[in-house]
């Protein structure tokens, strides 16, 4: 039976696509014409010039250039360490120059994980316990056995007793890699991870790295002057003079 004309535009209505277009996810990490100035004396420093960023979930950024070009004071404006002169640091949709003190620091433990050049540890604390504490601070239960399981996931399962101190360089970095990844981040930060270890410890040590990132689903931002570490992000920016060579 031949359909009428109205059930013929109800069916072209159901069978065509829908002109509302789905929301658009926002990016994990996203800067809005972001600067940092400083002052030093009668002048101005402009450490971070108007920079314009975005990352998307899981991606890996790195960013390399030489000593002052601005990337540390970048990664510290990503993570609310530092406020910005002006423009806005958005993490999932969320501006958080505006946040309070107390807001950011929960914003750093609930989502945000950091590896530093000088690792960081806790030096009265043991191996397991430097993992342990930040999941402690968010009341997790197993903590103890989540910090050992991490352990062995950066081959120190037989190091967790040990004393920062009793550990060589590139022993440390890998418990502050556990560490950083204990809580599940959604963000790593990395500061220069692998500036006080030799070439091959580095290496080994960006290896144990990119394997949590690729195995939690971490976005991670790694600062660097090392063109080989910068090379193994899905993503390299080059900044100088507190700007981006090219757009990120």
């Amino acid at each position: 039976m031949a359909r009428d004309d109205g059930d013929l535009l109800s069916g072209d209505r159901s069978a065509s696509p829908s002109a509302v277009a789905p929301p658009r996810t926002p990016p994990r990490i996203e800067t809005r014409r972001l600067r940092r100035e400083l002052r030093s004396g009668e002048r101005t420093l402009v450490v971070v010039d108007d920079l314009d960023l975005e990352v998307a979930a899981g991606e890996c950024v790195s960013i390399r250039g030489p000593s002052g070009a601005g990337k540390s004071t970048l990664l510290a404006l990503l993570a609310g360490l530092d406020r910005p002169t002006a423009g806005s640091v958005l993490i999932d949709g969320r501006a958080i120059e505006g946040l309070s003190e107390d807001e950011l620091a929960l914003l750093r433990r609930e989502k945000i994980g950091f590896v530093f050049q000088a690792f960081q540890l806790l030096g009265n604390l043991t191996a397991r316990e430097n993992v342990q504490f930040p999941l402690d601070l968010l009341g997790r239960r197993r903590s103890r056995e989540r910090a050992e399981a991490l352990l062995a996931d950066v081959g120190l399962a037989e190091r967790g007793h040990h004393y920062p101190s009793q550990l060589s360089g590139g022993e440390q970095q890998r418990v502050a890699l556990a560490r950083a990844f204990a809580a599940e981040p959604a963000i790593l930060l990395g500061d220069e991870p692998t500036g006080n270890l030799d070439s091959a410890t580095g290496a080994a040590v960006l290896d144990v790295m990119m394997a949590l990132r690729d195995r939690f689903g971490a976005t991670l931002v790694l600062v660097t002057h090392d063109p080989a570490v910068a090379a193994r992000a899905d993503r390299e920016l080059v900044m100088v003079d507190g700007r981006f060579l090219t757009g990120g």
